[in-house]
């Protein structure tokens, strides 16, 4: 395979990526910040149609910080028990709906720092709420975002902090919104985890490791 510089091969992925997946749509369904931030923060191990699934029944019940504060944790937990991690999950939105509840009058920070405070919430969520609830410009790698970054040579894959940063660099400031939902598109439907053929991957055929042929 020729090799190309990153930052050439990083204009052409995203060129590729936008005429491939001109519109896209938040997978996560949701009304505003808030039940974004939860359906983000239940996607965790979890996939995007189960949460969708899912929280139709918890916004039933509570659809705000307000009437969220006021359930029992064992009742959310019943209710997410499908998506996994369910104790750690349910105590997780108790509290932090509590916390906006008293500290942020009901509303959901536009602030990435104050996002990362609350209970239950890291750096990928927060990033996730940030882009996709208020605009604001991030890149939110989770695990397949990191693994295909580095499937393409755009970064090392030691971390996903590293990723982050790596991406970041390449990628106009303008575009982090929009690329972050292209790569996951991408990769669910060319680029899996398993069974994934790179010589039939758009991408890893043309820009992927060598390492990925052998």
């Amino acid at each position: 395979m020729r090799r190309i510089p990153k930052q050439r091969k990083a204009n052409l992925i995203a060129e590729m990526l936008d005429e491939m997946y001109p519109e896209v749509p938040v997978p996560l369904d949701h009304k505003d910040p808030y039940t974004l931030l939860i359906a983000v923060l239940l996607s965790a191990q979890c996939t995007d149609e189960r949460v969708n699934r899912i929280t139709p029944l918890l916004f039933e019940k509570a659809d705000n910080p307000f009437d969220m504060a006021r359930l029992e944790v064992e009742e959310i937990r019943e209710i997410i028990k499908p998506c996994g991690l369910s104790p750690r999950k349910s105590q997780a939105i108790s509290d932090l709906s509590k916390i906006l509840v008293a500290n942020y009058a009901g509303e959901v920070p536009d602030d990435i720092e104050a996002l990362e405070e609350l209970p239950g919430v890291g750096h990928k969520t927060a990033s996730v709420v940030m882009a996709q609830a208020f605009g604001e410009p991030a890149f939110p790698v989770d695990t397949h975002i990191h693994r295909l970054a580095y499937r393409w040579g755009l970064s090392p894959g030691k971390n996903v902090q590293k990723t982050e940063h790596d991406l970041k660099r390449l990628f106009l400031r303008e575009k982090w919104n929009k690329l972050h939902l292209q790569i996951i598109f991408f990769g669910r439907e060319h680029c899996p985890a398993r069974g994934h053929d790179p010589y039939k991957c758009p991408i890893c055929s043309q820009f992927g490791r060598k390492s990925l042929f052998r």
